[in-house]
C-alpha cells in the first residue's frame, strides 16, 4: 500500500497488539467501538506505545487495562508498517500464550474467542490480515531438493522430516514429467496431511486445485511475470524474493508470505552476494507480510531470524 501525501512524512504511531491464545488454540478478538476509526471491526486487543515505554511494557499495560489479564510472557510475532488515508501505524504484534486471569471487557467492548484457523479477514482491519497468516504459519519451512529417480528414497526423507516436526513443505520438482510429478505430489500430500501439515508446490499453480494442494510457491522470475494472484485466497500464495522491489511486487499481488535471501552464503549459489542479517532485518521492517529467512540457514539460526523480524527459517539442508 503506497504512501499518500497526507501520510508520507508523518511519523508512524507505534501500536502493540496481543494475539492472546488459549489452551484450545483460540485467539481473543475485541470489537472496535462506535465513533472510532474502523468501528465495528474485530481486532487483536492492544493500543499505543507511550513515551518511555518499551513495546512489551506497553503491551502489558494495554492488555491489563483493556481486558483485565496480566501478560506473563510474550513472543514477537510480526511487525507491520501500515498506511491509512490519514495516518501511519507500526503494528507490533506479540503471541501471548501465558497470561494470568480471565479476559473480560474492562471498557465495555465485545470480546470473542475464535479458533486461529477460523479468523475471518473480512471482519478485521486490513492491517491485521498479515497477522492471520503469521498465526497460521509455523516457524520452519522445508523446501525439498530435486527428487531423484527413486521416489521411495525421497518419500522416506520426507517422512523423517515430518517426524522431526516439519509441518510446512514445498515440493520443488523442476525436471520430472507431468505424470511423475502428479504421482509424487499426491504421495507427498498424503504424508504431509497425515502429519497435520500443509504442502505447497513450486511454480505449478495449475496443479493446486486439481490435486487439492495447499498452495503454490513461485520463484522470483515467475513472480515478475504475474499480473494477478495465481491461486484463490483459500490456498497459500508464496513467493521467493531477493530485493525490496520483489517484496513490494509480492505484496501488491496479494502474496500470503515470502522467503527472502540469500541471508548467508550457500554452496548451491556460490556467486550470489549474501544479504546478511542487518539487510534482511531492514527489508523485513518494510514488509507487510510474513517473511522466512532463506539461504545457509540451520536450526541454530531460528532465534536470530525471529529477532530480525522473520516468521522463521526456510531451507533444504536444515530440515532434509
Amino acid at each position: 500500500m503506497s504512501a499518500t501525501p497526507a501520510t508520507a512524512d508523518v511519523a508512524p504511531v507505534h501500536v502493540v497488539a496481543a494475539a492472546l491464545i488459549d489452551a484450545d488454540g483460540r485467539v481473543l478478538l475485541a470489537q472496535r467501538p462506535e465513533g472510532k476509526h474502523l468501528a465495528g471491526y474485530w481486532e487483536f486487543p492492544g493500543g499505543k506505545v507511550e513515551p518511555g515505554e518499551t513495546p512489551v511494557q506497553a503491551l502489558q499495560r494495554e492488555i491489563l487495562e483493556e481486558i483485565g489479564v496480566r501478560v506473563a510472557s510474550a513472543e514477537s510475532l510480526i511487525r507491520i508498517p501500515w498506511r491509512y488515508a490519514t495516518k501511519r501505524i507500526l503494528l507490533d504484534v506479540y503471541r501471548v500464550q501465558a497470561f494470568e486471569g480471565v479476559p473480560h471487557p474492562c471498557e465495555g467492548q465485545p470480546l470473542k474467542w475464535v479458533p486461529a484457523t477460523a479468523l475471518d479477514p473480512n471482519e478485521m482491519p486490513a492491517a491485521d490480515h498479515p497477522v492471520i497468516h503469521a498465526l497460521a504459519l509455523p516457524q520452519r519451512y522445508l523446501i525439498t531438493p530435486q527428487p531423484g529417480a527413486d521416489a521411495d528414497v525421497f518419500l522416506a526423507h520426507l517422512d523423517a522430516a515430518l517426524e522431526r516436526g516439519v509441518r510446512l513443505v514445498q515440493l520443488r520438482d523442476k525436471h520430472s514429467d507431468d505424470a511423475t510429478l502428479r504421482r509424487l505430489a499426491a504421495a507427498c500430500l498424503n504424508r504431509v496431511r497425515a502429519a497435520g501439515g500443509q504442502l505447497l508446490i513450486n511454480s505449478r499453480s495449475d496443479l493446486v486445485e486439481e490435486l487439492d494442494l495447499d498452495g503454490v510457491h513461485v520463484p522470483a522470475a515467475q513472480l515478475a511475470q504475474l499480473r494477478e494472484r495465481p491461486v484463490s485466497t483459500r490456498r497459500w500464495f508464496a513467493a521467493s524474493c531477493h530485493t525490496a522491489e520483489e517484496l513490494a511486487l509480492a505484496q501488491s499481488l496479494g502474496a500470503d508470505f515470502a522467503v527472502l535471501g540469500s541471508v548467508a552464503m550457500t554452496a548451491s549459489h556460490p556467486g550470489q552476494v549474501a544479504l546478511g542479517w542487518d539487510a534482511f532485518a531492514a527489508l523485513c521492517d518494510e514488509a507487510t507480510l510474513p517473511v522466512f529467512a532463506l539461504g545457509g540457514m540451520t536450526q541454530r539460526d531460528l532465534a536470530t531470524a525471529l529477532a530480525a523480524g522473520a516468521q522463521g527459517i526456510a531451507g533444504i539442508s536444515a530440515f532434509w
